[in-house]
């Protein structure tokens, strides 16, 4: 079956390989953790009983991943022992949040709910590391014409582990408990190490540069582009208001609506993965036929309005059918904007420092996931879900303000 990628016809069978297979199971591999250290834990911390203060603060456990560009260099430096430099990077990291999620599985938020935060904050530094060995592996690895074949993959991989760190560890959670949710979670880590192993190997990789040079060199290229601060504040900006909406959902749903673990894991992790797939599917084909600029403006737009779907769903309370809709609504709407906003970072980088370059910008985008939570808990307790959801589409707004002033 032939398929059309820049302007020339390749057989799919050609695209359907070990490489492919290869970056599919690590983005299965880099997908896994993310929920286990930020929605899946938070669900463990609500049903403990503990406090939306402490909860809310739990969100700052993803700060690695907003500064993971400040190691990423080094990564590219050091070469491990074994394998190569970018499997040898991925085992170690693998083979740490192995044991981070063995030793969480024995933890209790409510007796211990810092130290258990502190093994989530190790996961998630273990988990960054981990993205930054693995986009680098795959940008390695593939050969040009499979780029976007690979991208898409690598897409369904991460959603699929999401689904199960999510959902199916609920649905363990909620029948075995959560120390076994975790064990298992754990042992689904084991794909990464085995694909580590049986990767192909990256035949020719770039001789060590020298360190400082490795550092600065990206950040300098960067920095000397015109309108760049505008252009941070932007990445910050975008999905301020989808990441203040999405904060404290699986609190909302268990606490405010009453919703079981099993109701959660259905709407807040099935619906939640099938919209962001379709969202992201749709959005790469529309990209084709409207501009960047006017993708980012309009998805922007309908991601900040299903942002109301979850005030109108504070007003009517437990309708399971409801939640599913809105859920899966702004995950789809969500899926339109990250099309978009991915091709806009991917648009920024220099291809002489993409690997550095994309973590520095990536890690931009995730800085409102990372410090909204203690600010989202304080809104709701001072204003209610439902004004607090009100909020959250109000502040959705400057970014889009801002994109009227970049040169796209």
């Amino acid at each position: 079956m032939p398929l059309l990628l820049n302007n020339r016809f390749y057989d799919i069978r050609q695209l359907c390989n070990r490489r492919i297979l290869a970056v599919f199971l690590l983005g299965f591999s880099s997908g896994l953790p993310l929920a286990l250290c930020g929605s899946t834990l938070q669900a463990w911390y609500t049903v403990s009983g503990v406090d939306l203060k402490t909860i809310g603060f739990l969100s700052l456990v993803g700060m690695p991943y907003v500064y993971k560009f400040l190691w990423a260099p080094l990564m590219d430096y050091i070469v491990p022992p074994f394998l190569d430099r970018r499997r040898g990077w991925m085992l170690i990291m693998q083979v740490m949040l192995i044991i981070g999620l063995i030793l969480m599985s024995y933890g209790n938020p409510l007796q211990h709910p810092w130290t258990l935060g502190l093994l989530a904050l190790a996961i998630a530094f273990s988990s960054a590391s981990q993205d930054i060995a693995i986009n680098a592996y795959t940008t390695d690895v593939l050969l040009p014409e499979e780029r976007g074949m690979g991208a898409a993959v690598t897409v369904y991989g991460y959603r699929i582990a999401m689904l199960v760190s999510g959902w199916i560890a609920l649905e363990v959670a909620s029948r075995f408990g959560w120390q076994v949710s975790y064990l298992l979670m754990a042992a689904c880590m084991a794909i990464g190490v085995f694909t580590s192993f049986i990767s192909p190997a990256i035949p020719v990789e770039r001789a060590p540069v020298n360190l400082i040079s490795s550092f600065i060199r990206p950040l300098k290229e960067l920095l000397k582009r015109k309108g760049i601060w505008f252009i941070a504040f932007f990445i910050v900006l975008y999905k301020l208001g989808d990441v203040f909406a999405l904060s404290l959902t699986t609190t909302f749903l268990i606490r405010a609506l009453h919703f079981t673990l099993h109701d959660v894991g259905v709407i807040n992790k099935l619906m939640s993965l099938l919209g962001s797939i379709l969202g992201i599917l749709l959005g790469g084909l529309l990209l084709t036929r409207f501009s960047l600029k006017a993708g980012l403006w309009w998805f922007g737009l309908l991601q900040a309005t299903t942002n109301l779907l979850f005030m109108a769903l504070a007003m009517v309370g437990h309708v399971f059918w409801f939640a599913c809709t809105t859920v899966f609504m702004e995950n789809f709407c969500a899926g339109l904007g990250t099309a978009a906003f991915v091709a806009f970072i991917m648009h920024l980088c220099d291809k002489r420092f993409t690997a550095t370059q994309y973590a520095v910008l990536s890690a931009l985008s995730v800085v409102g996931r990372t410090f909204v939570g203690p600010f989202a808990a304080i809104l709701v307790q001072h204003f209610g879900w439902t004004q607090f959801y009100g909020l959250t589409f109000l502040f959705a707004l400057p970014g889009l303000g801002v994109l009227l002033f970049l040169s796209i």
